[in-house]
């Protein structure tokens, strides 16, 4: 066996598995109100600046318009958002928070924390994080040049 296929040799594995991990960590802090993990983070981008355009979330996110539509669409219908054509450019659609999708900022409060101590292990603490995040923004930042 080339070492280069061995399994442990993978960091495509390493990372899908520690993201599959991590999502299912936020499954029942999140679907107590109703969310999936990316519902999650489109609250997390608007929840930082509310009234965007479609495009501008789905660049935020790495994620295609049409891969975020649908997924904008089911949040609109479970009224925590409302999707309104620009008054600048009818093709484009903003995305902006209703009251009830502000609220939620406070009832997830407890989210990242826990999330967050969920995955503080001996080689990740709070001092190591901020590496852990700047080496993933560069493979991130590596693998979305086009």
């Amino acid at each position: 066996m080339r070492p280069e296929f061995l399994l442990d040799n993978q960091l495509c594995f390493r990372l899908y598995t520690a993201s599959r991990l991590l999502t299912q960590a936020y499954h029942p802090l999140l679907s107590k109100h109703g969310l999936t993990y990316p519902q999650y983070l489109v609250l997390l981008v608007l929840w930082e600046n509310d009234a965007q355009p479609v495009n501008d979330i789905a660049k935020r996110l790495f994620l295609a318009t049409n891969t975020i539509t649908p997924l904008l669409q089911r949040m609109e219908k479970e009224g925590v958002l409302t999707r309104t054509k620009s008054t600048e450019d009818a093709r484009r659609m903003i995305v902006a928070l209703t009251e009830k999708g502000r609220r939620l900022q406070d009832e997830l409060a407890t989210v990242p924390l826990t999330v967050g101590n969920a995955v503080i292990c001996q080689s990740v603490t709070a001092k190591t994080a901020p590496e852990l995040y700047k080496m993933l923004d560069d493979i991130i930042l590596k693998l979305s040049e086009k």
